[in-house]
Order: C-alpha cells, then sequence, then structure tokens
C-alpha cells in the first residue's frame, strides 16, 4: 500500500494537498454526540476530578480547576493569564478562539489548550511549591509498575532468540499497538494475537519502512514519542533492535518538554521506563543495560522542542525543527495526536493521498498510529468499504490501526 513521491513531485502534491484541505473542514467539537464533543464534554471533566483526586492540592488548584471545569463546560474561552510564561505565544495561536465556545474551536487547538490550562491551574508553571510536579505522574506510575508490564516484559524472552526478521515484525506490532495488553511481544502470525494485530491494520506499509533501513545502513533514526509507560516500552525495545540489528546507526527520540495529554512522554518518563528495564530479569534487562549504555555512547539521545506542545499541524513546524528531520533517514511519528499533527486534524475522504499530505514533510516519514479519532487517510476504496459495512467504530476505538510511509 506504500504510496511513493519524489522530490521533483512534491511540490506538484503540495498543491494538491492544499485543494483537497479545502474541501475537508476542520473538526470542530460542536456536534453533539460527536468523538470530539465527548472529549471536550465528558473526558476532560472526568480527567480534572482525576487530577484533584491525585494530589493534596491546596485551595488556590481547587478553585482554579473549579474555574477551568465551569469555562471549558458552559462558557467561553478565556485568555492564558499574563504572567504564564508563553502568554504572548498563546495569544497569538488563540486569536480568533477566544471569547468563543470552546466547542466552536477547532478540536486540535482546544484539547491542547485545555492541557495548557490545566498546568497553569495547579501551579506547573509557577513559583510555589508545584512547580514542576507532573499533574499526570501517579498515572504513569501506576501503570509502569502493573502487573501488565510484567507479562509483557516476561514475553521478551520467547522472542530472545527467534530469526531476525519474526522479531522486526513482533517489536513493530508492539510498537504499534503500544498498550494493547492482549498482544504483548509476540510475534505476527504466530498467535492468535498476532493474527490480531496484522488483521486490525487498515494500512499497512511496513515493507517500505525496512526497506529505508536495511541492515548494516549507517541510518540516523528520529522516533518521535507519544505516550510513556506501556506505550513507551515498546518503542524503546523497538529502538534497541534497530541498533542492535545495525537498522540504525543512530537514534534520537523525541520527547515533549512538559507534561501534555495526560501520558504524553517526557524526558523523565524515559529515564523510568530505562530503569524499569533495566530492573527487570531475563532480555528485558539485557535490553535495557544496552540502552543505558547507548544514551552514554550517543547512539541513542534524547531531545524535546517546545513544538511537540503546540496546537499546530507539522507542517507549521520552525525552521530548527524542519532541518533536525531533514537531516535523518526516517522519522518515525508514534500515536494519534502525531499523526493528526501530521495530516492536519480535518475530515478527510479517508482515501485521500497520504504521499500527497505529507509531501511538505522535510524527509522520508512514517506514522504508527492506533486508530483514536476520526482523522485518516491513505485508504484503499475496498478497504474503507469493508471497514464501513462493518458498523464498528473503527475509527476511535482503538481496535484498528495502521503503518504508513512517505519515502
Amino acid at each position: 500500500m506504500t504510496e511513493k513521491i519524489s522530490r521533483a513531485s512534491r511540490e506538484t502534491a503540495v498543491a494538491s494537498g492544499s485543494a483537497a484541505a479545502a474541501a475537508a473542514p476542520v473538526i470542530l467539537s460542536n456536534e453533539r454526540g460527536s468523538f470530539a464533543w465527548g472529549v471536550l464534554a465528558k473526558r476532560h471533566p472526568a480527567l480534572i476530578q482525576q487530577v484533584r483526586d491525585a494530589f493534596p492540592y491546596g485551595r488556590r488548584q481547587h478553585e482554579a480547576l473549579d474555574a477551568l471545569l465551569d469555562e471549558s463546560s458552559n462558557g467561553v474561552v478565556e485568555p492564558l493569564a499574563p504572567e504564564e510564561p508563553d502568554h504572548g505565544r498563546w495569544a497569538d495561536w488563540g486569536r480568533g478562539h477566544f471569547g468563543r465556545s470552546w466547542y466552536d474551536a477547532p478540536f486540535l487547538w482546544a484539547e491542547s489548550y485545555f492541557y495548557r490550562r490545566l498546568l497553569a491551574a495547579v501551579g506547573y508553571f509557577g513559583t510555589g511549591p508545584w512547580q514542576g510536579v507532573d499533574p499526570f505522574a501517579p498515572f504513569k506510575q501506576a501503570e509502569l509498575r502493573g502487573e501488565a508490564v510484567e507479562e509483557e516484559l516476561r514475553a521478551l524472552d520467547a522472542l530472545a532468540d527467534a530469526p531476525a526478521g519474526e522479531r522486526a515484525t513482533a517489536l513493530l506490532h508492539a510498537s504499534l499497538w503500544g498498550n494493547r495488553a492482549d498482544l504483548g511481544f509476540r510475534a505476527s502470525g504466530e498467535s492468535p494475537a498476532g493474527e490480531v494485530a496484522t488483521s486490525a491494520l487498515v494500512a499497512d506499509d511496513s515493507a517500505a519502512l525496512w526497506q529505508l533501513l536495511p541492515a548494516g545502513a549507517s541510518a540516523t533514526v528520529a522516533v518521535v514519542a507519544d505516550n510513556a509507560g506501556r506505550e513507551l516500552i515498546p518503542d524503546l525495545i523497538l529502538i534497541d533492535h534497530l541498533l542492535e540489528h545495525r537498522h540504525a546507526e543512530r537514534v534520537v527520540l523525541h520527547v515533549k518538554p512538559y507534561p501534555y495529554y495526560v501520558s504524553d512522554a517526557m524526558t523523565a518518563d524515559v529515564v523510568d521506563c530505562l530503569r524499569r528495564l533495566t530492573e527487570a530479569p531475563g532480555e528485558a534487562g539485557r535490553i535495557g543495560g544496552r540502552l543505558w549504555k547507548g544514551m552514554a555512547a550517543g547512539s541513542l539521545e534524547v531531545r524535546t522542542h517546545s513544538f511537540f506542545c503546540a496546537p499546530l499541524p507539522y507542517e507549521e513546524m520552525p525552521e530548527d525543527l524542519r532541518k533536525e528531520f531533514a537531516g535523518v533517514t526516517l522519522t518515525i511519528l508514534k500515536g494519534d495526536l502525531n499523526y493528526r499533527r501530521l495530516v492536519g486534524d480535518r475530515l478527510w475522504d479517508a482515501t485521500t493521498s497520504f504521499a500527497e499530505l505529507t509531501a511538505y514533510f522535510p524527509g522520508p516519514v512514517a506514522a504508527l498510529r492506533t486508530l483514536k479519532s476520526d482523522v485518516i487517510a491513505g485508504l484503499q476504496q475496498g478497504t474503507l468499504d469493508d471497514l464501513e459495512r462493518s458498523g464498528a467504530a473503527w475509527r476511535t476505538s482503538g481496535t484498528h490501526a495502521l503503518i504508513q510511509v512517505r519515502k
């Protein structure tokens, strides 16, 4: 299903993508019962309560959380307080949205702004005692200590002596599916779980991904992480495979600079996951040890950038980040949010060319994504017809996934 696009034709593809965008409306949250509406109306209020319960916050934090709950549920969008360090940037990004209902703002912007306002409410960027305290840390840590992670790490032992190709497929699927505990690290096609992993792919360009990363090449791979915990551990294990089997000479792992979208990975989460691996017995511990040494040697580097917490598509990435991605062999974008930012958070016709929508990206790019929102592109018509006939909420339920590559 790989869609190829040469450098010479990229300009034409960008123009085609722009034309497609004109016919694809930006996703809003004002349609009652829609997925986007449910996030703002149900998920965000529940998250405020979970954060409130997770910490012994003082009166100021509780009052600020109450105000955010009331505003985001019933009021209009208010600007970030002037004392917040990035007030100016958000004032610019939010121009045209302030003073309007949260539900009438673009879904991507409203989600991003909600999380930024949540950090303001708990004093994350303030000068008080809650400065720098991740409000989502208890959720991440509980997941990392859970029995599901233990089982998945034990499953690595059975895969240690598998042929390289079989191991590569299993670890790619584990990274793709992230926190699907029923899949773990089992090899594709070797078990019922593996068969589910393959049949639930709505697009599979994995062959093109491995073609870009042949063993023995001096490749540099950028991996833009999504979630911490049970999703970041499979990402790290896949990175170890790339380095150990010489699919990459160097991997740069990009993470968020501050807490974002509940479970998004930061540097502290990378360290927590590496410690979890190194403390495990068997193959997991060996992988953790190699990655720990790789950090010191420079074969694995962790970086971050403020753009990763911006409510903007990758098409608007700053020049320094563009140069970073232009200088690597392949950029792998993990997760649903990165996909939305890669192709644009719009109601595309699902058969719109993935290659054309990503033609602006400054180098080869791969998307590994479990479907958890309405955005989708690059499907074959027959695949789309089968999915639509199924009657399932395949776009948003997390039951389907994709691997899409633009060379």
